[in-house]
């Protein structure tokens, strides 16, 4: 466990020092722009490290929930775990996220916490953080695009739908199949299939605000196509 404790502070460390470094030879930026260039780091080495835990490593999460944690397994949480930790500090000092937000961050702690110190169901918490992370880097693409004013572009659409996409079917389809697996295993402890239930209902709360976001997002799209309909069509009669 004092392994565990100093590894977490060590990784901490390191993103600590990743986001000061970038603050300072970044200066232009503001501290958000950096923040998200370690949240974007964080999400392209997460989903690389457990999808080859999933894919190849071993064992496959929907078959084999609750087995003992596995030192690749425990790596990958230790980096995920100091990376929360950093974000949720960053998030409550500068006030940039909303209470959902902050509840994601808080189980996800706690759960990948609980998951070391049992010493089981790695695979699913490495599942959990792959299944989470996959969208990251079209998340952070997205706010990037924002900021430099290019998000209302046809890159700036094909990023939100797959986004969206990508998003329903990791977080709702396989999600909901990854805890139907969870519940129905008798191998993982009470409280880890309860952390379960809490990160898929979160889930279908950020789905919500999803749907909300498309909603609006198709119907400016509507009206910009039927804007460039309009003008084409007095230019037509113009001419």
């Amino acid at each position: 466990m004092t392994l565990l404790v100093v590894g977490v502070l060590l990784s901490l460390l390191g993103w600590i020092s990743l986001y000061a470094l970038l603050c300072h030879s970044n200066g232009s930026h503001g501290y958000e722009w950096n923040c998200r260039l370690v949240t974007l780091v964080h999400g392209i080495l997460a989903i690389c490290i457990t999808a080859y835990i999933g894919y190849v490593d071993g064992p496959w999460p929907f078959s084999y929930p609750g087995t003992k944690n596995t030192p690749l397994q425990m790596s990958a949480m230790v980096l995920s775990l100091s990376y929360f930790l950093f974000d949720m500090a960053w998030c409550v000092y500068f006030r940039t996220e909303g209470l959902v937000m902050l509840a994601h961050h808080t189980i996800s702690i706690l759960g990948i916490i609980l998951t070391l110190v049992l010493g089981e169901s790695g695979i699913e918490s490495c599942a959990v953080i792959f299944g989470s992370e996959i969208t990251n880097p079209l998340l952070q693409a997205r706010w990037f695009l924002r900021q430099t004013g290019r998000y209302e572009s046809r890159l700036g659409d094909a990023v939100d739908v797959s986004f969206v996409t990508l998003f329903v079917l990791m977080r709702i389809v396989v999600g909901a199949n990854m805890l139907y697996c969870e519940l129905i295993s008798p191998r993982p402890k009470f409280v880890i299939k309860c952390g379960g239930v809490a990160m898929y209902a979160l889930s279908w709360v950020f789905t919500v605000d999803i749907a909300r976001f498309t909603a609006r997002k198709y119907r400016r799209w509507c009206h910009r196509r039927h804007r460039i309909t309009e003008t084409n069509g007095s230019h037509v009669k113009t001419d």
